[in-house]
């Protein structure tokens, strides 16, 4: 009987302890937002939420316009042709931040990249040809990369420790919101004005956003030039080596040749990788993704993650309207689903417990799993329930946003002295390759389904399953390297 009355008490202390350290965490929660408002860093936030949305919305904004300017300029063959000009100066110039920022200040790099990227747009304006969009977008992907790289260089140096993660989720949360109002904007100017306005309209808000940075940005951001860095030609050109081949599979139909080429960007990266380590000036972090590190793992979880959300964006908004009826408009406002999931949880959870940080940063890439699964099962049966497929779709969203500031914050925290800045740079650089090493892969998942061979609905359903399910290992290998950034927590 007495150990029974003990065991009892047991579990109720347990239980008591649980609901009082998730009490403390809400508490938490609440006040550490407060702090985020604080007249002193409301100004550099706006900055930072500035540059967040003109790169965010002018992504979203060309795909509402694109018809338009190929209905007045031509060039249908070369309809992708802007979008991934974009993608790869973006990534070569967020890997160069580090370099950039080392020698001539976070401050000035982000005014530099603001501006550049109103110079693409100011081409793209004024473009007689489809040539010039895609030179324009060039040059707006290389400012775009630069501003969305030194950004989270901008939340090291200016915010305390505590703040970073909280920052983080706004940035994500603004991304979102540029999900809705991005589209809207595009449209009015395509509809009521000219698509050349758009660009106009972007040029203008850049050098705004430029003028305004240069003084509201903190001092500790300003330039502190240091002895001249030699530009690192040889691994940007192996990272150019490693975009170009992956973004050359969206344009090939032969599987093999697919899988070569992404085998061939995973060689060029890894060469990147083994120079660069040994290199006085490094565009990453000198134990980028060593298993032996918190930054190393921390880099595996936001790949492995990024890689698992990528299929949402390219395939599931054609499966949705070949399978289930939607028209694009819908379909799109239906992924955007996972965006506001993204923002939601990322607001929800930053700013948690060290412990609760190991926690979500498992259950989020467990949640991905479950919600791919899900849409892997109700996307190729026509008769599924759309009230069951979009919370599956806002889950895969949520999954990743839980996990991403407290990634982030990770991976920043753990730098090894000297390699804070490219730390804090190496985060959105690969985020993107992450989405378009996915984007291959699905890809390749894709045409092994036959879907490059025929659009029949027997091959669509077959790719709405195996598009999906197969990014589930992915989810499984992030799971994975949380546990392993845990354990790293914990033992250090």
């Amino acid at each position: 009987m007495l150990s029974k009355i003990t065991r009892l008490l047991s579990q109720a202390t347990a239980g008591a302890s649980v609901r009082k350290e998730a009490s403390d965490m809400k508490q938490a929660v609440v006040q550490g937002w407060r702090s985020l408002l604080k007249r002193e860093w409301i100004p550099t936030l706006a900055i930072l939420l500035g540059g967040v949305l003109l790169q965010s919305m002018n992504v979203l904004m060309l795909t509402t316009v694109l018809p338009s300017i190929v209905g007045e300029l031509g060039g249908v063959a070369m309809l992708s042709w802007p979008t991934t000009a974009y993608l790869a100066s973006s990534i070569v110039a967020a890997s160069c931040v580090g370099v950039l920022s080392t020698a001539f200040g976070a401050r000035r790099v982000y005014c530099g990249g603001v501006v550049i990227f109103g110079l693409g747009a100011v081409l793209c304006s004024l473009a007689p040809a489809m040539g010039w969009i895609v030179a324009g977008r060039l040059i707006q992907g290389f400012g775009g990369g630069l501003e969305a790289a030194v950004a989270y260089v901008l939340v090291r140096a200016t915010f305390p420790e505590r703040m970073w993660s909280r920052t983080i989720a706004v940035m994500s949360m603004s991304w979102s919101m540029s999900v809705l109002i991005g589209p809207l904007v595009g449209g009015l100017f395509a509809h009521f004005a000219s698509w050349r306005g758009a660009f106009v309209a972007s040029a203008v808000s850049a050098v705004v956003l430029a003028i305004a940075a240069f003084f509201v940005l903190s001092p500790a951001a300003a330039a502190r030039p240091t002895s001249a860095a030699r530009m690192p030609l040889g691994r940007v050109a192996l990272i150019c080596l490693a975009i170009a081949a992956t973004s050359v599979t969206s344009a090939v139909g032969s599987s093999w040749l697919k899988l070569g080429l992404i085998i061939t960007a995973i060689l060029a990266f890894v060469a990147m990788l083994r120079l660069d380590r040994t290199a006085p000036t490094r565009l990453l972090p000198s134990d980028a993704f060593s298993w032996r590190s918190g930054t190393g793992i921390g880099l595996w979880v936001a790949l492995l993650l990024c890689v698992t959300f990528s299929p949402l964006q390219i395939y599931v908004p054609m499966f949705l309207q070949q399978l289930h009826g939607f028209d694009p408009l819908s379909a799109g406002f239906a992924v955007a689903c996972a965006s506001m999931g993204w923002s939601v949880a990322s607001i929800l959870t930053a700013g948690v417990s060290s412990r609760w940080a190991d926690r979500l940063m498992l259950i989020g890439p467990a949640m991905m799993g479950a919600s791919l699964m899900a849409i892997a099962l109700l996307g190729p049966n026509a008769t599924a329930s759309v009230v069951l497929l979009i919370p599956a779709i806002a889950l895969l969203g949520a999954g990743i946003g839980q996990c991403w500031p407290l990634v982030a914050h990770r991976i920043m925290d753990s730098a090894r002295p000297g390699d804070e800045v490219v730390a804090a740079s190496s985060v959105p650089t690969i985020q993107q390759m992450g989405f378009a090493f996915g984007a291959a892969i699905a890809g390749l998942v894709a045409n092994a389904s036959g879907l490059a061979a025929a659009v029949a609905d027997a091959t669509m359903e077959r790719a709405a399953f195996w598009v999906p399910a197969s990014f589930v290992a992915w989810a499984m290998l992030a799971f994975v390297a949380g546990l392993r950034l845990r354990a790293l927590r914990r033992r250090g």
